[in-house]
């Protein structure tokens, strides 16, 4: 038996296939993040986990750009996104437009990702923060709740792009299960 799959046979999405399939009701807005790196890969596992949107928000890089183009792997072309001059400006839109707001940040009386509400009939935004200040401070009191992801080593800190794929499948097996 041959574990070995060709491309065809991995059944991926055509960029067309992807703009037309039924997204997971999840928006995520990154709230100062600087790393085109960083910005890439979050675009990356939006796509993986069929995500409807990204809010870039303030300096957050944009595409089109090589730095960001080199971790996405195409995933520019698939995931929507919308630039916002402010995240205040984004979260506010989200509220009206009836979205749930989630920081993910360590503070007293976060909620533990594993405790982490969702409902199959709301839709979710969750906010990543800066990779050195984390969500602002004025974001965090516009969100309904502060998710944390439980951690067990000396750093309690991770990568926002580890993050956004953690919270990102946490939240997408809620909604497939």
């Amino acid at each position: 038996m041959s574990l070995k799959k060709t491309m065809p046979e991995l059944e991926r999405k055509s960029v067309l296939e992807f703009r037309e399939s039924e997204k997971l009701p999840i928006i995520i807005v990154l709230d100062e993040v600087r790393s085109m790196n960083n910005v890439g890969s979050v675009f990356r596992s939006a796509d993986a986990f069929l995500v409807e949107a990204i809010y870039l928000c303030g300096y957050t890089p944009t595409p089109p750009h090589r730095d960001i183009q080199k971790t996405a792997l195409g995933a520019t072309e698939t995931v929507s996104w919308k630039h916002f001059t402010s995240t205040r400006e984004a979260i506010e839109t989200l509220q009206q437009e009836g979205y749930t707001i989630y920081s993910i940040e360590q503070v007293h009386e976060s909620i533990m990702l594993h405790n982490m509400v969702i409902e199959k009939n709301k839709k979710y935004a969750f906010v990543l923060g800066n990779e050195v200040q984390g969500v602002q401070d004025e974001v965090i009191q516009l969100s309904d709740a502060v998710i944390e992801i439980p951690q067990l080593g000396s750093k309690h800190s991770l990568n926002v792009s580890v993050s956004a794929g953690i919270v990102l499948w946490e939240a997408a097996r809620r909604f497939i299960n």
